[in-house]
């Protein structure tokens, strides 16, 4: 079965193409499970995010696509939650929806991945950064208020990697990822970054594996065509680690299914 549960829509200001247009090319790509999952509204970085006055509009549009297609696919509903300390809000948190994804794009309200602000890396202590990184992952995952841990090593996006091993440097999130039961998304988009390789890296989803972290799948898609763009690379890796199954949400429940 083929699961892609982190997609986005207009109202993040960043990504073009209408809802039917991202269904039809999933409808077209075969998958079966198709989740959308927008940037959540904040008090912080609105350029990049629904305002809380539209949380009620972009549901109710997928709750009716969901209907609209139900013959032909499974829709999902679900926000992708920045984990920013002290902006994290109730109302996204009490959505009404199958699942929230937490993603970490901040370090200190430094847009890390933002190619406006890559000139910072410049002057970091890159191995610094990357354990701030984790840490907040680690903080993310403690507050046990998510269901999948949005591509997990963002911070290589631009090819910064540190010199200390990354499993040091993530041994503490990972071990809170499985403490609090969460899934880790193998998203394609890293093949469309500088970067050129999957979230998360090879050692990161080995260290997932024998810790029995479960995964789900997302193309991380901000145009239709990216729909499903390098799925089965991506399909090919969980394999090589040992993944045969990938997880879905249906109200916050979770379903193993194989793929």
């Amino acid at each position: 079965m083929r699961v892609d549960l982190h997609n986005h829509t207009t109202r993040c200001n960043h990504a073009e193409g209408t809802i039917d247009e991202y269904i039809e090319k999933a409808i077209a790509e075969g998958i079966d499970i198709f989740g959308f999952s927008d940037h959540a509204p904040m008090n912080f970085d609105p350029r990049y995010r629904m305002g809380f006055d539209e949380m009620e509009d972009y549901e109710n549009d997928v709750k009716m696509a969901r209907e609209k297609y139900a013959d032909q696919i499974d829709i999902r509903l679900g926000y992708e939650v920045d984990y920013l300390p002290d902006y994290i809000d109730e109302r996204v948190l009490h959505a009404d929806v199958d699942y929230l994804i937490g993603s970490v794009h901040f370090i200190d309200k430094w847009g890390f991945d933002n190619p406006e602000f890559i000139g910072k890396y410049e002057s970091a202590d890159i191995d610094a950064i990357w354990q701030d990184y984790f840490d907040l992952i680690e903080a993310m995952a403690n507050e046990g208020q998510f269901d999948i841990v949005g591509h997990l090593d963002l911070i290589k996006v631009f090819k910064y990697l540190p010199k200390t091993d990354v499993r040091l440097i993530a041994k503490k999130a990972m071990d809170a990822i499985k403490r609090a039961n969460m899934v880790i998304e193998l998203n394609a988009a890293g093949y469309r970054k500088p970067i050129g390789e999957a979230y998360p890296s090879r050692e990161l989803l080995e260290m997932a594996f024998e810790r029995e972290i479960p995964i789900t799948f997302g193309s991380d898609a901000h145009t239709p065509d990216q729909i499903g763009l390098n799925r089965e690379k991506l399909y090919a890796f969980a394999q090589s680690i040992g993944y045969r199954e990938v997880v879905h949400f249906k109200g916050r429940d979770r379903e193993f299914v194989t793929f």
